[in-house]
């Protein structure tokens, strides 16, 4: 490894390449995939075994300590809460849905399940919590068809359950609080009522029964394409892709990791990728009570200099708040950088003058730079299915297949699409098989529907770059294609600080535009004076606007053709819709939604002569 960076064991495998004569191209690790558990909950029990008393899964109390569970614990946890659960209405047919969000009980309830073969579905709390329609929650209901119902407080979701479930028999199970429903007939059960359940010996045979096959859990994806669809996560799936990063990061193995998470469990990064990574190195797994917004990063920052973690996971948008704490405190730099070994982030790619003020900062505390790695991978696989090197990382770097995997590029107007074949990857959407035809093709590979290019085409060995979505690209009214996901990657990495999210437009028309959504506390600081001020005001003040402007015209002098110059943006005072299906709850904005609710933006955007509300360079 290169000296400025802290020495750790972390490997990109060599590649094996195929070229077809059609032009497809067939890549594959040369490196096989070690052997894997049989099923998440061994692996428990053989930290229980060998590190008994070291701490598996922590929160803060109400009184705002940490409650700490042991692997010894959790193992008598899990195995009393299967006890109740297999004389509950529960089964592969009727799986454990969860609509809140990240709790040790949460996570006790779910393994209990996958301990004797019954799935369990968390769902986001947004669906429950914001969303007014319930449009995605009623489909998931119909979907799954839940055996059991599971909430942290009652009276927050029960108008949503009684919007979506049908079947009025189905339990709730309350994690904390009163169980007295006012608004539904559902019956409704305490924590309590199983928490310290007498263990049954009949549920060693039911474990016996779970093999790689067993579903695990179903994992609804965002729906930045239409509504959620339930991806089928096996035992197979979710322990072989943790051998996968295993055998990438093996530092790992050297010392059980030390996490302090928020990442929720409804998505594959932090349900099956962080949760899996403690788990199946024997590490801590404290749940952050924070999140990556203003009101609520305060208590990450407390939880991280309390914890002072090994390796970190996190979104984008919580390393820029991180990096930006990180500046200003130096007791809570020296915190983070103290024992950290390892940075990692998903989700969305993250804008390089961030990464480079991290190293920064990591060189400034420690001597060196902390490695950060880079992938890909999505719920369908569990999710990893390609890891850069700690050398070749960098932002919209993805590497090379991890063990395992084989990655197919097929010839796609002019990019090469990826498709993906691994023991990771589902063998289907959950009760919706005709989505499966258009999910795999001929040969069985899953279709990404991302597209790859190469870093270095003189040296393919060095990996890929992520060379944006292939259904969100569009063509102008000259036939010029646009890759709107690389585009929007530049173009938010050039607006920042002050954009939030971006929607590249132009489909048939002569140039590119943009719906620019604002990050509205850098907007506000550069606004004169300090009364409150509205969205609207914010997007209309001149300062702001000029220093938008002045980005623009920046960004121009360096994506000067047709098929990478924004000429226009317009700034968005209104935020996305969950009801309106323009956002995901983690976030991640439907390009398309946006831009068929807002028509009259997009007709400003192309206005003749260009409208007040329009920047253009």
């Amino acid at each position: 490894m290169n000296s400025e960076f802290h020495p750790i064991k972390v490997t990109a495998h060599p590649i094996d390449i195929e070229h077809r004569e059609d032009g497809v191209q067939i890549i594959s690790s040369k490196k096989a995939l070690n052997d894997y558990a049989r099923c998440w909950t061994d692996q428990l029990a053989l930290w229980a075994e060998k590190t008994p008393d070291q701490v598996f899964v922590a929160q803060r109390n109400d009184q705002g300590e940490w409650d700490e569970v042991t692997y010894s614990q959790a193992l008598q946890r899990v195995r009393q809460i299967a006890s109740w659960l297999i004389k509950q209405p529960v089964s592969l047919e009727r799986p454990i849905v969860f609509l809140c969000g990240n709790s040790v009980e949460h996570l006790m309830l779910a393994l209990a399940g996958m301990y004797v073969g019954i799935a369990h579905s968390p769902v986001s709390p947004a669906y429950s919590l914001i969303a007014t329609d319930y449009t995605k929650l009623k489909h998931i209901f119909d979907v799954l068809t839940p055996g059991l119902i599971v909430v942290d407080d009652l009276a927050p979701y029960e108008k949503a359950i009684q919007s979506v479930c049908e079947d009025t028999s189905t339990p709730v199970a309350v994690i904390k609080g009163d169980i007295k429903p006012q608004k539904i007939t559902n019956p409704t059960i305490s924590f309590d009522e199983f928490w310290n359940y007498p263990v049954d010996p009949a549920i060693e045979a039911k474990n016996a029964e779970v093999n790689g096959d067993t579903v695990a859990k179903i994992l609804f994806t965002s729906g930045t394409t239409g509504l959620p669809k339930g991806v089928t996560n096996t035992q197979r799936m979710i322990c072989a892709n943790q051998v996968m990063i295993h055998q990438v990061m093996q530092f790992l193995a050297e010392k059980p990791p030390v996490m302090v998470d928020w990442l929720p469990w409804n998505h594959t990064f932090g349900g099956n990728h962080n949760v899996g990574i403690a788990l199946y190195n024997g590490g801590s797994l404290y749940l952050d009570d924070g999140k990556p917004t203003e009101k609520l990063f305060d208590k990450t920052l407390k939880n991280i200099v309390d914890v002072k973690p090994t390796v970190y996971f996190n979104v984008p948008k919580g390393f820029e708040l991180l990096v930006k704490h990180l500046k200003a405190d130096s007791e809570l730099a020296e915190s983070f950088f103290s024992r950290l070994q390892f940075t990692f982030f998903a989700a969305a790619g993250l804008a390089q003058h961030i990464w480079d003020d991290l190293d920064a900062l990591s060189i400034q505390y420690t001597g060196k730079k902390i490695p950060m790695l880079t992938g890909l991978g999505c719920t369908e696989t569990a999710p990893s299915a390609t890891f850069a090197s700690v050398e070749e990382s960098a932002s919209g770097v993805i590497g090379v297949p991890a063990p395992g995997v084989t990655i197919k590029l097929v010839p796609n107007e002019g990019k090469l699409e990826a498709r993906v074949k691994a023991v990771t990857t589902m063998p289907g959407y959950w009760r919706q098989p005709e989505l499966n035809k258009k999910a795999f093709d001929e040969e069985g590979f899953y279709c990404l529907g991302d597209a790859f290019a190469y870093v270095d085409d003189q040296d393919p060995h060095r990996g890929f770059r992520f060379d944006g979505r292939v259904s969100e690209d569009f063509k102008l009214d000259s036939g010029t294609w646009v890759s709107s996901g690389v585009i929007k990657a530049k173009l938010i990495s050039a607006l920042a600080p002050f954009v939030q999210d971006v929607v590249i437009c132009g489909s048939n028309a002569g140039y590119i535009t943009a719906m620019v959504f604002p990050d509205w506390n850098h907007c506000r600081a550069i606004m004169p004076g300090d009364e409150e001020v509205s969205h609207e005001d914010i997007v209309r003040d001149d300062s702001v606007r000029e220093a938008f402007r002045e980005k623009l015209v920046e960004f121009a002098q360096f994506n000067t053709g047709s098929s990478t110059l924004v000429k226009r943006i317009i700034l968005q005072s209104k935020a996305p819709s969950i009801d309106a299906h323009e956002v995901t709850d983690k976030g991640s904005l439907n390009q398309r939604a946006v831009q068929d609710n807002r028509p009259d933006q997009i007709a400003l955007l192309y206005q003749e002569p260009i409208a007040d509300e329009v920047i253009s360079i």
